[in-house]
């Protein structure tokens, strides 16, 4: 099965800090790819998945591609919402959107990242874990029941 619709966005808070910035006190373009990954990673965690004992069982996500758009600029000390939904999976990735924002709601940037499932010895395309993908997609099928479109 495959999931066609987004899920209930994840929610991850972050603090702008000193080494987050450039020499212009603003966050470098490169660090909200960063937020970004932490709040992938703390979604798969919450769906009760573990990095290290997906790597155990030669399991590992690798970033295929990246779009971003940069709106406006983070600055020390900004909190961060860095937000990660689910917009399609397929047998061996899943396609996320995620939105970075100002935790006064300012929009600072968003995206999508493709991430490929591949064996952790030979970085080969494997299929996602049937029970991995089940959770994606009972997690998004539990936003549609509660009403979202």
């Amino acid at each position: 099965m495959r999931v066609e619709r987004p899920g209930p966005p994840f929610v991850l808070k972050a603090r702008v800090y000193f080494e987050d910035t450039d020499a212009g006190g603003i966050v470098y373009y490169v660090n909200y790819l960063k937020f970004m990954e932490r709040a992938r990673t703390e979604l798969v965690r919450t769906l009760g998945f573990d990095q290290s004992a997906l790597q155990r069982e030669n399991v590992i996500f690798v970033v295929h591609s990246v779009t971003a758009r940069y709106h406006a600029p983070a600055r020390l000390d900004d909190e961060l919402v860095v937000s990660a939904a689910v917009l399609e999976t397929k047998r061996a990735s899943i396609r996320f959107r995620q939105q970075v924002t100002r935790a006064d709601g300012d929009l600072l940037c968003e995206g999508e990242v493709l991430v490929a499932c591949v064996s952790a010895d030979r970085y080969r395309p494997r299929a996602i874990p049937e029970s991995m993908r089940t959770a994606f997609e009972n997690w998004a099928q539990a936003d549609k029941d509660v009403g979202n479109p």
